[in-house]
């Protein structure tokens, strides 16, 4: 047998595997199993959308390999968003680039900034694609505690100044997932003056930017200095309730995304231009398909934060994305007490340790089910015995 390579070997065991073997035995002994463990929405992708994509496929010329970095029109589209939501200018044709949905760009864009030993700056908890893009660069992931405490913000102040020297890039998630924190103005202005004290990249990934319940959370280039520095990498899937489709772009400094749509024209042949044209309708029809959408999660998470207060769970109410962030109870780990909701509740929620070792202590839930799934788990929760 050919032996793994040792980056691979780096990559930790999937955590999730015995939740999901506990998952499929009680669906086999036949329990009505509540799933608030994965992010992928319920909700069918908007009628209006389908239909352009259904139009787009009878277009033979689509047929063909795409244009890589994507097509001018959905960069087009990709920017006049980016406009009107945020009022930053990006040249379509140089300063936005399609990506295979924002996880592969995320993925592979370690590649092209990252030297074996070079340090990348990662949230914990977080989506684990950051450090294990990290590590198949054989990059150095140096992980930063996002804490209650903090507002679930990275402190910048307790990373040595030789790690800060060594490091490439700095991932950023705002609104965040797993925790639901927004970053705030003053955040972005310290992180943009970090980037140029040290000359790194500051890559934020911004797929739940559309998720919100109260004020529209920022993009980091709303903030002055912004484009010399970083990128930012946004996703249909959420937003438009898209997530099979595999669709999302990434803006920012010409050098910087060039060198990624560099790494990525030896690596894909970039996303079906049917589906680009889906994701452009979309992006220029924002303003009327989201709102409902997102007023459906906002029902959800009003509904269940208001129960799971009720109940004594500690947490911080989310603004943005479709997730709740709370707090084990004492006398747990996180894994164990997921395991005894998922046992003796059949309810599935995700243990906070699967999102980094700052995680543990906590459970996150994820509001893809309807109300009334929620009353049926809320139910059930008031049953739970220690």
């Amino acid at each position: 047998m050919v032996e793994i390579s040792e980056r691979l070997k780096k990559i930790p065991p999937y955590l999730f595997v015995e939740l999901d073997r506990l998952k499929n035995e009680k669906i086999k002994e036949g329990a009505d199993v509540i799933d608030l463990g994965i992010g992928d929405p319920d909700i069918p992708t908007p009628k209006e959308i389908v239909e352009v994509a259904k139009r787009a496929l009878e277009k033979a010329e689509y047929h063909r390999y795409p244009a890589n970095p994507g097509s001018l029109f959905f960069r087009k589209a990709c920017s006049e968003y980016m406009k009107r939501r945020f009022g930053v200018d990006f040249d379509p044709e140089g300063e936005v680039l399609a990506l295979i949905g924002s996880k592969e760009g995320i993925a592979h864009f370690p590649i092209a900034f990252v030297n074996p030993g070079e340090v990348v700056l990662c949230p914990d908890p977080a989506y684990p694609v950051y450090h294990l893009g990290t590590i198949f660069t054989d990059g150095e992931p140096y992980y930063m505690p996002l804490t209650w405490e903090n507002e679930f913000l990275p402190d910048f102040g307790r990373i040595p100044e030789e790690i800060l020297r060594k490091t490439k890039i700095l991932w950023l998630n705002y609104p965040n997932n797993p925790t639901g924190a927004c970053a705030t103005k003053e955040f972005y202005k310290d992180v943009i003056a970090l980037a140029k004290k040290y000359d790194f990249v500051v890559a934020c990934d911004a797929a739940y930017v559309e998720l919100y319940y109260e004020e529209p959370p920022l993009s980091i280039f709303e903030v002055d200095g912004a484009k010399e520095v970083a990128i930012e990498f946004h996703s249909l899937s959420k937003t438009f309730c898209m997530t099979g489709w595999r669709i999302g772009f990434a803006v920012g400094r010409k050098e910087i995304v060039q060198a990624l749509a560099k790494v990525k024209s030896n690596i894909d042949s970039g996303v079906f231009t049917a589906i680009q044209e889906a994701g452009a309708y979309a992006l220029s029809h924002l303003e009327e398909i989201v709102p409902p959408l997102r007023k459906v999660f906002e029902e959800r998470r009003n509904f269940l934060t208001e129960e799971l207060k009720n109940l004594g769970f500690e947490f911080k109410t989310p603004k943005a994305t479709f997730y709740l962030w709370v707090k084990v109870p004492e006398g747990y780990t996180s894994s164990e007490f997921c395991k005894k909701l998922l046992k003796e509740l059949a309810i599935v929620v995700t243990p906070g340790n699967g999102f980094g070792a700052s995680g543990e202590g906590y459970f996150r839930i994820a509001l893809t089910v309807g109300v009334e799934r929620l009353k049926e788990a809320i139910k059930r929760l008031s049953t739970l015995k220690n």
